[in-house]
């Protein structure tokens, strides 16, 4: 039964789903809305309950376990329950909490926590990423063959077009940049989107017909 209840449901929402793309009466598209927005609102409120509960089961247990980098999980933790409780309780856009969130001049509402700590941190993680993206495209992009060839010719015009020594060396640069990038480019992005949205309807169709259990645990 375990097994049996989630499985009906998840055949029985997914069957709504489908069918509510062929039925454009405006009774069931309304029906279709709420069920999109309302009930997908609420799961994904229990979702978010059990993922920040898994995320502080795994740092507490790393913690209790001195597992490599535990010190981390401590400033994870740290900075999960203060950035949870100045959110819930203290002020923010002008409504008064159950504590100031500024002391003078300094202000440490929750939307400062985003885009004075959370945002600049992502974009120096990004900025990281650049750096190790091109330290791998420099170990892979080597010419063993014709198609390595005009992947390490395109890749470099399209960067060379990018910049402007680029357009210093020669105005059709750029314009072959924006060639590739529009034309080639695109037309593999489509074909990997067709591939990817293929892959996802046969994942659903073998979910929903019982093939794929593997969802509900225990690797069947």
């Amino acid at each position: 039964m375990h097994r049996k209840f989630p499985l009906g449901l998840l055949i029985f929402f997914g069957i709504l789903g489908v069918i509510s793309i062929f039925i454009p009466h405006p009774a069931w598209e309304t029906f279709d809305l709420t069920l999109r927005n309302k009930m997908m609102l609420i799961i994904g409120a229990f979702a978010l309950i059990l993922a920040l509960g898994n995320l502080l089961r795994t740092h507490f247990m790393k913690v209790k376990r001195k597992a490599k980098n535990w010190q981390f999980s401590i400033v994870t933790i740290l900075g999960f329950f203060i950035a949870a409780v100045i959110g819930l309780f203290g002020d923010r856009e002008g409504e008064i909490g159950l504590f100031r969130t500024e002391i003078g001049s300094f202000n440490f509402d929750i939307w400062t926590i985003y885009f004075k700590i959370l945002v600049p941190l992502g974009a120096t993680m990004f900025a990281m990423l650049a750096f190790f993206m091109a330290s791998a495209a420099y170990r892979s992009f080597r010419a063993k063959s014709s198609l390595a060839i005009l992947l390490l010719v395109s890749a470099f015009i399209v960067m060379l077009g990018q910049i402007p020594i680029g357009a210093a060396i020669s105005r059709h640069i750029p314009e072959i940049s924006d060639f590739i990038m529009r034309v080639p480019n695109t037309a593999s992005k489509r074909g990997i989107e067709i591939g990817v949205c293929l892959g996802m309807i046969a994942t659903m169709l073998k979910i929903m017909t019982g093939i794929e259990r593997s969802w509900m645990g225990g690797g069947e």
